[in-house]
């Protein structure tokens, strides 16, 4: 009998699913209602500009190159990347800057310099946030939480015993300003609640697990862009012998007697009785799956943050910035209480520049930069989004022409601006919030929706299911659903 399996989305979690499942011996068709692959990572072109669309950050290369050794292919011969010596440019609008290195030394002794905070002190502080990672990683990010097998590790009790000296029971924010105390390096570490779209005067103290990804693990860069981690992914699922599926939406995942069946688009019906929704589970409950028992306490939880992002071509070059670049706001609490609770746009927003072109040079014509220009916004509750845009941009290029003493509007020669609807619109995800549900609460982990469905033979992989939002997480997600059907249906 031939196996087959039917995923619904063709984003970064939905096309690792394809592979692995391939490599199971699986036929396996992408559906996806986009003219592209890769959900947020894409890129598009404008008036010789490179913008990648989406995510900017990347670490673990080691998940994807995992897909190619799984595949039995070199990986270094079909995805090339490189370790930044330089992770983050940071600026303060009192003057004073500071560079996060990927050395751990050099970026603590930039902290004693700059900031005068003991390099000892701060070393100490990225061994705390090591720790969290090293005892909950296996057990929180990498398994799934909804299975016994999980709990019956003998590793997890010791895990489990550690959870308070983690800070689950106090905020990010509490725990980062016990233990770092510089208010400067609190904002710094604050900072990575946003990568999974969070609160950090909510979410717990736990999530200062995420810093670690990057000045533990390291961060790195395409040879591609961001959009390379796609092209080379797609290239391994057709390798693989992936159907796909685009420009084609599905209008309903079937099923019949507590058992999948398949998927209904306007072309027809697929038969299967494997799909892995790549969807927000929002979408997925509540536009393709009929005739169930909804979870609305899950449906219900409080969604993360979204984004604007103006793409620029400037046509200037700055030596003072890099490929990743922040200019925080001077009252971070204001700024996440517009964000979660006024739903608003804070007059004074950290922003976030990525440029590309740093290391990549032909993603912009010569003596020019390609900035991807990013606020943090709340996600879409019917605001007027054209005139925040409006708003917004005045109040970053005001900002960013007192740091530069520049008139940043004449050298902006191609703009592209993306909001929470059209965020919505492209990537299917619910209100525009990045993330999925957001992690302001201590058993947020423990909340989200896990990865098989309340029907049998439906699964669910991607940033708004667990382990989380971010591409490590999405990656883990497909491994985890993928082991969840091998061991069922093998």
């Amino acid at each position: 009998m031939v196996k087959n399996t039917i995923i619904v989305g063709a984003g970064i979690a939905g096309l690792a699913a394809a592979i692995r499942m391939a490599n199971l011996g699986y036929q396996v068709t992408i559906i996806d209602q986009n003219s592209f692959v890769g959900g947020k990572l894409h890129s598009f072109e404008k008036n010789n500009y490179r913008f990648d669309f989406g995510p900017s950050l990347f670490t673990m290369p080691q998940l994807v190159d995992e897909l190619f050794t799984l595949s039995g292919l070199d990986p270094k011969l079909h995805f090339k990347y490189d370790r930044l010596i330089e992770t983050c440019h940071y600026f303060w609008q009192d003057g004073i800057s500071l560079t996060a290195f990927g050395n751990k030394i050099d970026f603590a002794h930039e902290v004693e310099t700059k900031l005068g905070v003991n390099s000892s002190a701060f070393l100490s502080y990225l061994d705390y946030s090591k720790n969290i990672y090293n005892h909950t990683a296996p057990f929180f990010l990498q398994n799934s939480l909804h299975q016994p097998k999980t709990f019956k590790n003998k590793k997890l009790i010791n895990a489990l015993l550690n959870i308070p000296r983690f800070d689950l029971f106090q905020s990010m924010h509490s725990a980062n300003k016990k233990r770092l105390k510089h208010p400067k390096l609190v904002q710094l570490f604050d900072r990575f609640a946003t990568y999974n779209g969070s609160n950090p005067y909510k979410a717990p103290g736990i999530l200062n697990v995420i810093s670690s990804l990057e000045n533990e693990h390291g961060a790195f860069f395409p040879k591609n862009g961001m959009v390379g981690i796609t092209e080379s992914l797609t290239f391994l699922a057709h390798h693989l012998g992936v159907t796909f599926k685009l420009n084609e939406k599905v209008d309903e995942i079937l099923h019949k007697n507590g058992s999948i069946t398949g998927v209904t688009t306007k072309k027809g019906t697929y038969d299967s009785s494997i799909v892995i929704s790549n969807v927000d589970m929002w979408f997925t409950y509540n536009k393709l799956l009929n005739n169930i028992q909804k979870p609305i306490q899950l449906l219900n939880q409080e969604r993360s943050s979204s984004a604007l992002v103006f793409y620029w071509g400037v046509k200037k070059t700055f030596s003072t910035l890099g490929l990743h670049n922040i200019f925080f706001s001077d009252d971070y609490k204001r700024e996440f209480d517009a964000l979660f609770n006024s739903l608003t746009l804070y007059e004074d927003p950290t922003i976030y520049i990525n440029i590309t072109s740093k290391l990549k040079p032909s993603d912009a014509p010569e003596g020019s930069e390609n900035w991807f220009v990013m606020i943090n916004v709340p996600r879409n509750i019917g605001q007027n989004w054209e005139e925040i845009k409006i708003r917004a941009r005045r109040l970053i290029i005001n900002k960013l022409n007192q740091h530069f003493n520049i008139d940043l509007e004449k050298l902006i020669e191609c703009e592209e601006v993306t909001d929470p609807i059209v965020i919505e619109e492209k990537t299917g995800s619910y209100a525009g919030s990045l993330y999925g549900t957001s992690s302001n609460n201590k058993l947020a982990a423990f909340l989200r929706q896990k990865n098989n469905g309340p029907v049998g033979g439906l699964y669910f992989c991607g940033g708004s299911v667990h382990p989380g939002g971010g591409i490590p997480l999405c990656l883990w997600s497909a491994k985890i659903v993928t082991a969840m059907i091998n061991q069922k249906y093998s």
